[in-house]
């Protein structure tokens, strides 16, 4: 089974980068599915419904999410739907939505995707290191293709993470920092792991978002709007193939891809 993932979208011009370059990169690639994480795919911050439409228009197979999948008031009854969109899985469990997804892909290959937050320097949640302990038991013995989406702020946490699904997982990629590691990897047991897979969007920003919105927001500490930057706009992806058999990652790679001026 191969791959893509894409990182975090930003807005607009992260919408543009995709629609840019993910048909090419399917088929450089060969990818037999694409994920995304949508978080700030709409406007900067949080998703709407005509984003995930144009999302899975694209050729998306399902959206990940993360701590700002609450900022559009729609997403509460857009994650009780049918699509593949997830969020973290260790949120309260009266929380809309659910943590994982269950692909059927061509071939009869079957993916889940996971969705699960950190804890450190991240608002309060339940333990994720014990959320996925719970939500391995619920995947059916013969389905071994998990990826796993670990939204965190910590390098330390992800790492961590990393080798405690070392072979129970298939896949963990690190969102939110919005900043590509250059740490991809297979870990011992056979997991392939990378800390963050960066932000498709605009990369003359902080993060996605205007530079001098940003810097005057850290330097006086006032709650400035922030708005989503428009230049230079790239797309972070990481590529895996998986052996289908056993689940295990047998390749991996994490690039940037620059996008043609329109």
């Amino acid at each position: 089974m191969r791959i893509l993932f894409f990182g975090d979208i930003v807005g607009k011009p992260g919408r543009h980068a995709l629609a840019s370059v993910i048909g090419q990169l399917r088929g450089r690639y060969k990818a037999d599915v694409v994920i995304a994480n949508g978080e700030n795919a709409a406007g900067g911050f949080g998703l709407t419904a005509k984003v995930i439409q144009d999302l899975f228009k694209l050729g998306v197979d399902a959206i990940t999410t993360g701590n700002h999948i609450w900022d559009k008031k729609e997403a509460l009854a857009l994650l009780e739907g049918g699509e593949p969109v997830v969020r973290p899985l260790n949120f309260a469990p009266e929380c809309p939505g659910r943590g994982a997804a269950r692909l059927e892909l061509q071939g009869g290959k079957v993916l889940w995707v996971a969705n699960i937050q950190g804890k450190v320097m991240m608002p309060p949640i339940a333990c994720p290191f014990r959320a996925m302990d719970q939500f391995l038991k619920e995947i059916p013995a013969g389905e071994k293709c998990l990826l796993v989406d670990f939204h965190a702020e910590a390098t330390s946490e992800k790492r961590a993470m990393g080798f405690y699904l070392d072979g129970r997982a298939s896949l963990v990629v690190g969102t939110h920092t919005h900043v590509q590691t250059n740490d991809a990897e297979i870990l011992p047991k056979g997991t392939g792991y990378i800390s963050d897979a960066g932000m498709t969007g605009s990369f003359a920003s902080v993060i996605g978002m205007d530079v001098e919105d940003s810097t005057k927001r850290i330097i006086t500490g006032m709650p400035v709007l922030l708005n989503v930057a428009k230049g230079n706009v790239k797309a972070a992806v990481v590529f895996a193939e998986l052996d289908d058999t056993t689940g295990k990652c047998v390749a991996i790679e994490a690039f940037v891809e620059p996008v043609p001026r329109s």
